[in-house]
């Protein structure tokens, strides 16, 4: 297995994972308009940057990471917006190696920290990241303004 940044071949693959999300977050299973997905990443001002990981063809997970700015004083931070790991490919360390693929983006683009959330109705992700060694970051109230 290997870990490397998405391009725009990538486009179909990514919109097929988006849908898994959803219906893994309780919606439909319906991709995105690819040509959607292909704008957001890789039209003029990408709005993330995805890690894919692939084994041989076959992508197993992704994690979609954006830039956030100030973080402490004047630095810049990585903000982990989405992880996932497809069904047949949990439990076999790809959401372990996707996670040190995020921090290594982080130190390459001269990020201090990663950030991220998590659904306290997931436990499988819970468990993950308390198993990482992480611990829960109560300093913040989260809020959402849908539009």
């Amino acid at each position: 297995m290997h870990i490397e940044r998405a391009t725009a071949d990538d486009t179909e693959a990514i919109a097929s994972i988006l849908g898994e999300i959803e219906a893994y977050y309780g919606g439909k299973d319906t991709p995105p308009d690819p040509a959607q997905v292909r704008q957001a990443l890789f039209g003029p001002g990408p709005a993330a940057t995805v890690l894919l990981a692939r084994e041989g063809d076959t992508v197993l997970g992704l994690a979609s990471i954006s830039l956030l700015w100030p973080a402490a004083g004047a630095e810049a931070s990585v903000y982990l917006k989405e992880l996932f790991v497809r069904e047949g490919a949990r439990r076999r360390g790809v959401a372990r190696q996707l996670m040190t693929a995020v921090r290594d983006e982080a130190t390459a683009l001269g990020c201090t920290r990663v950030e991220w959330t998590a659904d306290r109705d997931n436990p499988a992700a819970l468990a993950f990241y308390a198993g990482l060694g992480f611990t829960e970051h109560n300093g913040k109230a989260f809020y959402r303004w849908a539009t």
